[in-house]
């Protein structure tokens, strides 16, 4: 940012926060679609994520970060607004949020409302929604090729009109019914073909947001840029030097291909949107497709984090590295295979546990990870408090910027999700609480929170694949009551 020393006195004094515009640090706010926290700085040495790495080395790494509700929308639309879904009214891929929130001050609003020069490109929203106060300029995406490439390219390109198993009320169930891709139409759920990285769309929104660096890095005020890249979001296409990158193999597989014991059989299901791409069959995956499908997801990972790199690069050469906040989050966890299932839509660990990397200049305990309890809805607090902004009153999250003084430090006593279920006659939406050693999700009635159909239990000091239910237990009685209690205060009793 250039100098503001030689401007009017009585200027500064007329705009006191342009007085303080040098001092504020600026924001690069990266949003990933279908990330698990499965790469280099996961401990996961065999996905090749240099710059995702990168990103961990200069700052911290939450190994528990959990999202509201593990859906594109929902979580997103709770993320950017620092509300629940029950506040926000999406639970489903049609609903936006200024529906039942018209005068919510988003976290881009927000920085923009202090000074800041805010802007968006790629999925930051769901798909096609766009929120116009959110900006400072219009949102953009540049599209995808498509023109002269092979008829299966060309094919993927057209995506993320709906994802199956998303729908969760009965209106937004019969609008995605209208909307939803029939089984197997898709083109293929993976691709590998020798081209360049901007055939793609997260190509060419690197590319622009490259060049919207330059432009913003010679204004005034300090900036908060959001990028959003949608690989690994299905279908697993990318270009074939980044499958070359992996040797097939060597790729595990899901070492629990079964559903969770004891759980109700609605907690988990298949991976509809999987089987919306050709060859998909409906059963159980078999071993040969499965090892595919993870090669096209960790190729769709590097690709993803090559494009991540050409950004931080930028900002390097710039010079603006010092005095920028980067922030990475994926929207939610996403299933290999676990529980003999794919995708997300659910409530298990595999599901609501999504990466967050933050890198803070200056920060004590750079390239360290921390096992605090966070929650999605915690960024947008924790993104004003390190910015020096003000808090405003409808947040139902928390800065977690002590956490950065004190890694090790305990933090929040639970975490909390939610995932609706709409089958078979039952309305139901699954409340899940993560504490230090436990999940427990309780299955209620969406019109009536106080009929119970199911309850789940699982620990995670035993049971970490969440692989056994162990409500029903007699010897577990006394625990269920216990959680059953804490989960009873809910979120507001869970504030640090």
């Amino acid at each position: 940012m250039k100098s503001i020393r030689r401007l009017p006195v009585l200027l500064l004094l007329a705009l006191p926060w342009l007085a303080r515009a040098a001092d504020k640090p600026n924001v690069l706010f990266f949003a990933v679609d279908d990330l698990r926290p499965e790469f280099g700085a996961y401990g996961a040495s065999y996905v090749r994520s240099p710059n995702l790495d990168r990103i961990a080395k200069a700052g911290i790494t939450f190994n528990r970060a959990y999202c509201q509700q593990a859906v594109c929308s929902p979580t997103r639309s709770s993320l950017m607004t620092g509300t629940r879904p029950d506040t926000t009214k999406v639970w489903d891929l049609v609903t936006h949020f200024r529906v039942a929130l018209p005068n919510v001050v988003t976290l881009g609003q927000h920085f923009k409302n202090n000074g800041y020069f805010v802007q968006g490109m790629g999925k930051i929203y769901h798909g096609g929604f766009d929120d116009a106060p959110t900006w400072s300029v219009p949102w953009q995406t540049p599209k995808a090729a498509a023109y002269g490439l092979p008829e299966n390219i060309a094919l993927n390109q057209r995506q993320f009109a709906s994802e199956p198993d998303g729908a969760t009320s009965k209106k937004g169930a019969k609008k995605n019914k209208k909307q939803a891709t029939p089984r197997n139409s898709r083109g293929p759920a993976f691709e590998g073909a020798d081209v360049p990285d901007d055939t793609f769309q997260d190509g060419r929104v690197a590319d622009l947001a490259v060049s919207t660096l330059r432009e913003i890095s010679r204004k005034q005020e300090p900036f908060f840029l959001a990028v959003g890249f949608i690989k690994p979001h299905l279908p697993f296409v990318a270009p074939k030097k980044y499958w070359d990158l992996y040797d097939p193999a060597k790729i595990q597989l899901a070492p629990n291909k079964f559903r969770p014991k004891d759980a109700p059989d609605y907690a988990v299901q298949p991976g509809g949107e999987m089987r919306a791409y050709h060859g998909v069959p409906e059963g159980s995956i078999p071993d040969d497709l499965a090892r595919q499908l993870k090669h096209g997801y960790y190729a769709a990972i590097s690709y993803m984090d090559a494009q991540v790199g050409k950004i931080l690069d930028e900002l390097e050469r710039l010079g603006l590295r010092k005095n920028t906040i980067i922030v990475l989050w994926g929207d939610h966890g996403w299933k290999l295979g676990e529980h003999d299932a794919w995708c997300k839509h659910s409530n298990v660990e595999n599901d609501t546990n999504a990466p967050l990397l933050l890198s803070v200049p200056g920060m004590k305990h750079a390239g360290t990870r921390t096992d605090a309890l966070v929650e999605f809805v915690d960024i947008y607090p924790t993104l004003s408090e390190l910015a020096g902004l003000p808090l405003p009153k409808h947040l139902e999250g928390a800065s977690f910027r002590p956490v950065l003084d004190d890694p090790r430090r305990a933090w929040k006593p639970a975490a909390f999700s939610q995932y609706p279920r709409n089958q078979g006659g039952l309305n139901l939406m699954g409340y899940s609480m993560r504490t230090d050693r436990h999940r427990f999700t309780v299955w209620v009635d969406r019109n009536d929170h106080t009929k119970v159909d199911a309850i789940e239990l699982y620990d995670h000091q035993t049971d970490p694949q969440e692989n056994t239910s162990i409500a029903k237990a007699p010897a577990n009685a006394a625990l269920v009551e216990r959680l059953m209690a804490q989960w009873r205060q809910g979120w507001r009793g869970a504030m640090p």
